[in-house]
């Protein structure tokens, strides 16, 4: 998407995003079973629901990292402007794709389309990164804070103009909400996480150097793998168990 300064890949975290790709398929296909009504599985609750919050920490956990060793390298070359652009030309390409994915739910799940979900808080996150990836200890200490305060937020009722950051009207259902609180707070922890393992953005040469490239492959390329798997797995399913008017049934609280 943009160019990056870091001069070489870590594989770990690819890996780690690759495991994060999978988690992420294995719960699609399984909520895409459940809404087309193909299978009854309970998606919304124990096991399920689980993994899908797994899921998305994971994802948001291994973005801080990210950041925190991009962000290094990148203050080394880049003049202070060209280091904000950078994070704010990502950030919006993201949320730009975050309102792409609004208006495609919004047009097949008018029940429950995607206001602001996982990508849409990506890239607030990473448009928002010049503020705080210079930080160490404050990463630790606000992270924490804000997801302690996403629950006290989620009973909050107002303005879906607040959606954006975990303030709900009433009654409001969206298959895939990921607001600031608690959610950027995991991405927070991550930079602290990613700072104290890879200081100055390095990675020690005592780490040992593990490597399997299909987990790393999927981690390389987890951005389109999440822009495509939806549309591929409910193709699959609609050839393998034909449904009429799939998009159509009711929405399942995830």
């Amino acid at each position: 998407m943009t160019t990056t300064h870091v001069p070489s890949r870590f594989p770990e975290i690819d890996m780690a995003r690759g495991v994060a790709v999978i988690m992420m398929v294995v719960f699609h296909t399984a909520f895409d079973l459940a809404y087309l009504g193909i299978a009854p599985l309970p998606v919304g609750r124990d096991g399920f629901r689980l993994l899908a919050l797994a899921t998305a920490a994971l994802f948001l956990f291994l973005v801080g990292i990210s950041l925190s060793i991009s962000s290094a390298h990148a203050r080394e070359v880049l003049s202070r402007r060209d280091f904000i652009l950078k994070y704010v030309r990502r950030g919006a390409l993201l949320l730009f794709l975050g309102l792409g994915i609004t208006i495609v739910t919004w047009l097949l799940l008018p029940g429950g389309y995607i206001l602001f979900g996982i990508l849409h808080l990506i890239g607030l996150a990473i448009l928002l990164s010049p503020l705080y990836t210079g930080r160490y200890w404050a990463n630790l200490f606000l992270g924490a804070a804000i997801i302690a305060l996403g629950p006290v937020m989620a009973g909050l009722r107002g303005s879906p103009l607040l959606l954006w950051v975990g303030v709900q009207p009433s009654s409001f259902y969206s298959v895939d909400y990921t607001p600031v609180f608690p959610w950027l707070g995991i991405v927070l922890v991550g930079v602290f996480f990613g700072m104290t393992v890879y200081p100055s953005g390095k990675r020690p040469l005592t780490y040992p150097l593990i490597s399997f490239r299909p987990l790393q492959f999927l981690g390389r390329h987890s951005l389109a793998l999440y822009l495509l798997h939806q549309p591929v797995i409910i193709a699959i399913l609609l050839i393998l168990f034909p449904v009429s008017s799939p998009f159509t049934l009711p929405g399942l609280p995830v």
